[in-house]
């Protein structure tokens, strides 16, 4: 058994549009590093956090709790040292805490060779999430553990399908440096919907899903749209509607809040337009007077990788 190992942790998009909290995307060369031990400790201990002012308690950081979750249900005593190596900036909407969570549980499941599958891994890793929103949500950490696309189809019980990915497919995502909390983003959204919005947004994850696998990238883009959640967090976004005309004006397939904000992603067929498209959202924002990042990612479709070990 293996005593240590490093590992990336990939950023992800979550809802895409139309999916509130059952669709999901892991990116490809944005995310956290993190080195997980086994220690002869019976314990689980942060013992370092760089790149972020996060808790070192065990009890207070995601990772620390999705991975007691995974000890529990495996119930031998084993101890674990988690250093974490933060990437991707808190609050930014894509995924911070779905990959420390999914980072800790992958590697130390990895150490110990493996009793969990990437599916059983899902429901820990929401432990984390849990933790950092107080609603234990999978689209984050579900394509964080299994790559591509994902669709949990069901909460209870717990029903996660990855879905497929067309290799052409290339994510924008700008993320404005502003902080959305993803408890904050929640409390803006109404408990109730009108049925006529909801046959629409489940004929759009229908036309998505089906999109995806027929690979018919009008359909994907026809479906990306979203007539629930946006309008009501999109108002939090400063520039949305002209960063998402410019990227559709620039050939994008659609364009919406990356998870709970304040990113903004942009999906596109190819890396020339997604390239085309990270500059006319550039434009955009460069008139704000807020600092920002872009990233432009292939999809990944392997989720959590080995750095080295």
């Amino acid at each position: 058994m293996a005593k240590s190992i490093k590992i990336f942790a990939p950023a992800t998009v979550a809802n895409l549009s139309c999916g509130f909290d059952v669709l999901g995307c892991c990116l490809d060369n944005v995310g956290d590093e993190m080195k997980i031990s086994i220690t002869s400790i019976p314990e689980v201990k942060i013992s370092k956090i760089e790149g972020a002012d996060l808790p070192l308690e065990t009890q207070k950081n995601v990772a620390g709790v999705a991975v007691e979750a995974l000890l529990k249900a495996y119930d031998k005593p084993v101890g674990v040292d988690i250093e974490i190596f933060k990437k991707i900036k808190a609050g930014s909407g894509i995924g911070s805490s779905a990959a420390s969570s999914t980072g800790a549980v992958w590697a130390v499941n990895h150490l110990l060779n493996e009793p969990f599958t990437p599916h059983e891994l899902v429901a820990f890793a929401m432990e984390g999430e849990k933790l950092a929103s107080g609603n234990a949500h999978a689209d984050n950490v579900a394509p964080a553990l299994l790559g591509g696309f994902t669709l949990v189809r069901s909460y209870k019980p717990l029903d996660v399908i990855k879905l497929h990915s067309p290799s052409d497919l290339v994510m924008t995502v700008i993320h404005p440096q502003i902080e959305v909390k993803t408890s904050d983003s929640r409390s803006v959204l109404k408990q109730n919907v009108d049925l006529k919005k909801a046959i629409q947004q489940w004929g759009n994850v229908g036309g998505f899903v089906a999109g995806l696998f027929t690979e018919n990238y009008d359909l994907i883009g026809r479906s990306l749209e979203d007539v629930i959640i946006e309008p009501l967090r999109s108002i939090l976004i400063p520039e949305f509607k002209a960063v998402k005309e410019a990227a559709i004006a620039k050939g994008a397939l659609g364009c919406g809040i990356s998870g709970s904000g304040p990113s903004i992603f942009a999906l596109s067929k190819s890396m020339e337009t997604a390239t085309i498209v990270s500059e006319a959202i550039r434009e955009v924002y460069s008139q704000t007077g807020l600092d920002f990042d872009i990233h432009v990612s292939k999809i990944n479709n392997q989720g959590v990788r080995i750095i080295n070990q």
